[in-house]
């Protein structure tokens, strides 16, 4: 679907200081942005925001950063962190930063070991051969979180593509990972931990099943 021209997005992302336009010249340094050696987590594709916000506010320990593309999104997930945070203005007690960023241009915005976990909710399943190479799980993706996810670090993989979650399963394989969890219905399975996106508690209430895993760098 294509997202209309919001004029007004880019001024309100850029009045704000959890939203980071200097992604390069973070690298190697995002924990002197949050002013502390917590943990980072890592959204990619952070939508509307519903997730990364319920996230940071309930594990003020965690640091956070969501991407996604188009500033007409990211400012909603900014107005939802914001609200979580309501009465909270200083960016440095905010576990939250926000960038706006084609993740196909993810290396060298973090550093070696410098990412944790990351989070990859509802990723467009690219269904067509010719385009599985543009998923956000395909082994050369993968490749590149490489780079900067810590050794035994986490990914952490919803989808309600059968498909997609099948294949994502072999990819991880390749690319060296090993599958700690799986399931093919989150709800059911008694894992604990999961945070309910916007997109999964509509498909969820249409009795549609959220496919979950966790894979571990080795």
């Amino acid at each position: 679907m294509r997202l209309r021209k919001k004029h007004w997005a880019r001024p309100e992302l850029e009045a704000s200081d959890i939203v980071i336009y200097d992604k390069y010249g973070h690298c190697g340094k995002w924990r002197e942005e949050f002013e502390n050696n917590n943990p980072i987590h890592l959204e990619l594709g952070c939508g509307m925001g519903g997730h990364i916000s319920q996230r940071a506010i309930k594990d003020r320990n965690v640091n956070f950063i969501g991407i996604d593309l188009k500033d007409e999104v990211v400012v909603y997930a900014l107005r939802k962190v914001m609200a979580s945070f309501e009465g909270i203005e200083r960016a440095k007690d905010i576990n939250a930063r926000l960038i706006v960023l084609n993740i196909m241009l993810i290396d060298n915005v973090f550093g070696k070991d410098e990412i944790d976990r990351i989070y990859i909710n509802f990723c467009n399943p690219w269904p067509k051969k010719s385009h599985n190479k543009r998923r956000l799980t395909y082994t050369k993706f993968l490749q590149s979180y490489k780079k900067f996810l810590k050794p035994n670090g986490e990914i952490w993989f919803k989808t309600d593509d059968v498909d997609l979650f099948n294949d994502s399963q072999e990819y991880f394989k390749e690319a060296g990972f090993s599958i700690e969890f799986i399931t093919y219905d989150l709800h059911n399975s008694g894992f604990e931990g999961n945070v309910v996106t916007e997109y999964e508690s509509k498909f969820t209430a249409m009795g549609m099943k959220t496919m979950f895993l966790v894979a571990r760098l080795k």
